[in-house]
């Protein structure tokens, strides 16, 4: 031992030495890509570089190095900006995206999807000279007002998905079924088309929807077709910022969902899905190294 380090003796050069670990910035950083894009498992890695799974284990174990949860590699630009959160069993990713570049530019491992978290990314990004032409979001309330000189679009298919919860995909009332029948032309109508089918919906079916029935425990009344008064109020708040993009994006890079995002994070969650059981901190290593790759 010298200096706390276990020394060995060479019998055929007649020198001591002492093994120097596979720890070099360059190689740590393979060893996390191997990991993550060559999908090999941690007992593969080791006999490769000829140490134990239970080694490899714990480097990845470790303290999370990285050197930024921005993309520096991209000259700012004017950018279609998508925002949204996934959830991961241990914590929640936020992307931010560049939908007509089909990249990634920042990320943030959170606890919760907050419109804080949101601004301080889009801050962040208007900072390093990005021009934001629009932004992109799944509807969290709030978010549309925090940066009034943004147009912001609503993603359509997610209010496709909210009204589908309210009124089921088959639903059994008529006035449902109609009003599910109008949700599927809106990926190929117009504002003002979709505003007219919806107030001659709600025209139609005023009445219906003003009934209430009375609870006999409690004596209080409540609507009785609640859920698709639900649905109808979700379209009516949701309108002014269903059809932004047609306004200020060209047809080439034309985008009124956060598809782009959704798709990125089924194929990241598929990557992941080959390390299950890996611990937060080994997550967070194998997102960057492929979020921006």
């Amino acid at each position: 031992m010298r200096n706390r380090k276990q020394q060995y003796f060479c019998n055929f050069c007649q020198k001591r030495f002492q093994l120097k670990g596979w720890g070099k910035p360059k190689q740590k950083e393979g060893l996390i890509r191997e990991y993550a894009i060559g999908k090999q498992t941690q007992e593969q890695i080791g006999h490769k570089i000829g140490r134990s799974r239970k080694w490899v284990n714990q480097y990845l174990s470790k303290e999370v190095f990285f050197e930024g949860n921005y993309n520096a590699t991209i000259i700012p630009q004017e950018i279609v900006l998508i925002v949204d959160t996934t959830y991961f069993e241990q914590f929640g990713l936020m992307v931010f995206r560049a939908s007509n570049l089909k990249k990634n530019l920042l990320w943030y491992a959170v606890k919760h999807e907050t419109n804080e978290q949101y601004k301080e990314g889009i801050e962040l990004l208007l900072g390093k000279g990005w021009k934001i032409k629009i932004l992109i979001a799944d509807g969290k309330p709030g978010l549309g007002k925090l940066f009034p000189d943004i147009p912001f679009q609503h993603c359509q298919f997610h209010l496709f998905q909210i009204v589908t919860r309210y009124i089921s995909k088959k639903p059994k009332l008529l006035a449902g079924k109609e009003l599910r029948e109008i949700m599927f032309r809106l990926k190929e109508t117009d504002k003002e088309s979709f505003e007219y089918w919806i107030g001659q919906w709600y025209k139609k079916w005023k009445v219906f929807l003003s009934e209430k029935t009375e609870n006999i425990g409690t004596g209080t009344k409540v609507f009785t077709h609640q859920r698709i008064r639900q649905a109808y109020r979700a379209i009516v708040r949701t309108i002014p910022f269903l059809f932004t993009c047609y306004q200020f994006l060209p047809l080439e890079i034309y985008d009124s969902t956060t598809n782009s995002l959704d798709g990125y994070f089924s194929h990241l969650k598929s990557k992941l899905a080959v390390h299950r059981g890996a611990s937060k901190s080994t997550q967070i290593k194998l997102i960057y190294s492929l979020i921006f790759s």
